[in-house]
């Protein structure tokens, strides 16, 4: 299974997991195209430094077929499954029509709770403090045509500290999503590639 990837950031799920696949501790899948929105990030370097073929495509580049060019890219490359590692655009319903159930994201909360449009990184944990959470962490889901609303593969909880600030809950959280989103993938892989 060829798995490609969308990162707008920093992508510390895409390099935990490339480098899980190629020390072998994540069996059974190839790496295919990293595809980026922002060429400044950092993920675009270190694909450049680790031999990862590394894509920048965004309105920019293609103001009139964005989503025609990612789709184009991602079934140029081989692509069996996509993993969104802090993309922070919607996916194009021509990308998600042709990997329908194949594309997975992770989400900074535990789905169902805090999800939905405009709800990503600092503002999801900031929301979950405001509700007095006691507990938070990560969730991997398919996603489909609607914000944070796809089946979830797997989740891992984190507790919500007393004094916890927005930049230490996020810490915490982030801190289990890598090895989340490897565990989520071999569930995925164990269970042929169903939810």
């Amino acid at each position: 299974m060829k798995i490609s990837f969308l990162a707008s950031h920093g992508g510390s799920s895409a390099k935990h997991i490339i480098s899980a696949i190629k020390a072998q501790t994540l069996m059974g899948f190839e790496i295919g195209v990293l595809i980026t929105n922002n060429k400044t990030t950092a993920i675009y370097p270190w694909c450049v430094e680790n031999d990862i073929e590394v894509l920048h495509i965004s309105a920019k580049t293609h103001p009139e077929n964005e989503d025609q060019a990612i789709n184009d890219a991602l079934r140029s490359a081989g692509t069996d499954i996509v993993v969104l590692s802090g993309y922070m655009k919607k996916i194009g319903a021509l990308t998600l029509a042709e990997f329908s159930h194949k594309i997975l994201n992770i989400h900074p909360s535990l789905l169902p709770k805090h999800g939905g449009h405009k709800m990503y990184g600092d503002y999801v944990h900031a929301a979950v403090l405001a509700a007095g959470e006691s507990e938070s962490g990560a969730s991997v889901q398919l996603i489909n045509e609607v914000y944070d609303a796809g089946p979830v593969l797997l989740q891992k909880t984190v507790p919500v500290l007393a004094d916890d600030t927005v930049a230490s809950l996020g810490e915490r959280v982030r801190s289990v999503e890598g090895e989340l989103y490897i565990n989520a993938l071999k569930k995925w892989q164990e269970n042929n590639f169903v939810v």
